[in-house]
């Protein structure tokens, strides 16, 4: 499992020429659940003038959907597709809402507006990358412990599942091909005296 989508569901608004904007973005595991997602939109902006639509379902990107919703073909659902499409991401289904102001944008404005609303809301809100990742888990003494934070810290990893008993038992997770090279380095800053052992993969979600 190996994939990136947005980092949290959430709005951004914006207003071109009077015509306000409004880009929801929401993590989605099927394609019904986008499409319920795109008629709760439709049911709250009832008074828009259009809620144009694209999503991006299944870990390869199997399934797209867009929708002009009204708009001119092809000024709406395809550009915003292909902002989520360049970002390489999926489980994801966008929303852009508009509010027409009285100025019409012309297809290249209308295009570059549904593409931009998209885009601003992927920059606002995040990119993370979804991966499974091998587990190491560390027994240390407090006095280990209190210098664990370095190590973590030149590494760029974090811990997990920490517990604090008659020992610290903590967790560090990996990507596959680090597991052995973290591992030597683990060793070289205990000076060989650390306890560790692998244990079970976890799904981890990397901001990008």
């Amino acid at each position: 499992m190996n994939y990136k989508t947005i980092k949290t569901d959430g709005i951004c608004e914006e207003e071109i020429k009077k015509s306000r904007f409004i880009c929801q973005l929401k993590r989605v595991e099927t394609e019904e659940e986008g499409r319920e997602f795109i008629a709760q939109i439709k049911k709250e902006h009832y008074k828009a003038t259009h809620s144009c639509s694209a999503m991006i379902i299944g870990e390869n990107a199997e399934i797209k959907r867009s929708s002009d919703d009204g708009e001119p073909s092809g000024t709406a659902g395809v550009p915003m597709l292909t902002v989520l499409e360049k970002q390489g991401l999926t489980n994801v289904v966008a929303v852009v809402t508009r509010y027409f102001g009285g100025i019409k944008l012309g297809a290249g404005g209308l295009i570059r507006a549904y593409a931009g609303s998209v885009a601003n809301a992927l920059k606002e809100i995040g990119i993370v990358e979804v991966k499974e990742q091998d587990g190491l888990k560390l027994t240390l003494s407090y006095p280990q412990y209190q210098t664990f934070s370095n190590f973590l810290q030149a590494e760029n990893l974090q811990e997990f599942e920490t517990e604090f008993l008659e020992n610290v038992t903590t967790h560090i997770y990996l990507d596959p091909e680090n597991v052995q090279a973290v591992s030597d380095r683990l060793v070289e800053f205990y000076q060989g005296k650390v306890s560790f052992e692998k244990s079970g993969s976890k799904i981890v979600e990397v901001e990008l």
